[in-house]
């Protein structure tokens, strides 16, 4: 069978395709022979000479090197609009109890250590007014992807360089995850693999040993290299030498090559880096009732709205306007910032209603107010009336 070649600019000026065809591995010689000693630490990202020209992949980065995301083939081209979802009858939930207000006060009080239950026990109520807050959020599902050079140490890995053209990046197949949570995945692409010389070690898999800086030997740390020790006495732990064999080498001056694991060769290919991320944007409508809205992140509600699918149409018929133009705001907002880069795969809105109640009531003659909110109905107040002065309001 003619293996030649698909293209002419397969040969590069680094190294071979084909394992086996490089200059063998030098054996063991004296540290002087050893290449110049290379900033270590780990492995070393190979030069640029050291990567292929493959065709469909020019201009990929080196690992490491933060390469960009790809766009999908279908980037820029209008994403078809989603249904409109049914019409709600019934959007408001009723406030709470007088029991559950106080039993939520009492817990509160309770988990203060110097807080008193009494004023959450003999409390009277005057009003219990429902604030209900809703929490618009609009989730993008979305697949990007992106290229970098790779290496491995050689241990005979398949080699497919310019055996036939290596697929497009977004032609590669990927099980997509659950969908709306996050995920990643790393792939070698096909027929970019080929082997060269390691470059860190020049093909020798070896490299000059840190502790003695490629020489073999340390200076004796009984004589500190005097070759005699007090006294006038030959140094007998260095044998008059003053210097000792390096324990990091065993007094050979060279160690395994980090980024070849001693192998003197490396497999160099193009990877191809998937990432699914859940991108999630909320809104939440602020109210003027003297309640920090910022706490309503710490807290669930009770989903009473939600619409999954391929492209979400914008909430129409909200009773709260404010609502209806986030939703519109934020799937516009998500169209454009991720349709050009990443593949949407599926969106999702949901609307929450985050229960808060303010209670009003006396205490011993004297008026004060408190929030119920979320799910967990946990309490905010500033003027609890029987507190230590050294506890802080939370």
């Amino acid at each position: 069978m003619d293996n030649k070649p698909l293209w002419s600019n397969q040969q590069s000026s680094y190294g071979s395709m084909y394992p086996g065809s490089e200059v063998p591995a030098a054996v063991g010689h004296p540290a002087m022979l050893a290449p110049q000693n290379p900033p270590h630490g780990g492995p070393t990202a190979p030069p640029t000479r050291m990567f292929d020209t493959v065709p469909g992949y020019e201009g990929t980065s080196p690992e490491g090197s933060g390469g960009g995301f790809l766009p999908p083939p279908d980037a820029g081209l209008p994403y078809p609009p989603g249904n409109p979802a049914p019409a709600q009858t019934e959007w408001n939930i009723p406030s709470i109890s007088e029991d559950t207000a106080r039993d939520a006060l009492v817990r509160y009080a309770s988990s203060k250590c110097c807080y008193s239950t009494e004023p959450a026990e003999k409390l009277v109520f005057s009003n219990l007014e429902a604030l209900n807050t809703y929490r618009y959020r609009l989730e993008t599902f979305t697949e990007s992807r992106s290229t970098e050079w790779a290496q491995e140490a050689y241990r005979g890995q398949p080699v497919d360089a310019y055996t036939q053209p290596p697929p497009a990046p977004w032609a590669i197949p990927a099980k997509a995850p659950t969908m709306f949570k996050d995920a990643t995945q790393e792939i070698k692409i096909p027929n970019t693999a080929s082997v060269k010389p390691c470059h860190t070690c020049m093909g020798t898999g070896k490299t000059p040993c840190t502790k003695c800086a490629g020489c073999g030997s340390k200076q004796c740390w009984v004589c500190n290299g005097s070759r005699v020790r007090a006294g006038g006495e030959s140094c007998h732990h260095c044998n008059g030498s003053g210097r000792t064999n390096c324990d990091g080498c065993t007094g050979t001056g060279l160690n395994s090559c980090d980024t070849c694991k001693g192998k003197g060769q490396l497999l160099i290919y193009i990877r191809l880096k998937i990432k699914w991320t859940n991108n999630m944007d909320d809104f939440v409508e602020v109210q003027q009732s003297g309640f920090p809205i910022d706490r309503v992140s710490a807290v669930t509600g009770e989903k009473v709205f939600v619409d999954t699918q391929y492209m979400v149409y914008p909430v129409v018929g909200f009773p709260d306007p404010a609502i209806c133009q986030a939703a519109e705001r934020l799937v516009r907002q998500h169209h454009a910032q991720f349709a050009p880069t990443c593949r949407i795969l599926q969106q999702r809105q949901t609307i929450e209603l985050i229960p808060i109640t303010k209670a009003s009531y006396s205490f011993q003659e004297k008026a004060y107010t408190y929030f119920v909110y979320g799910a967990e109905h946990k309490v905010y107040t500033e003027d609890y009336p029987a507190k230590c002065c050294c506890c802080s309001i939370i």
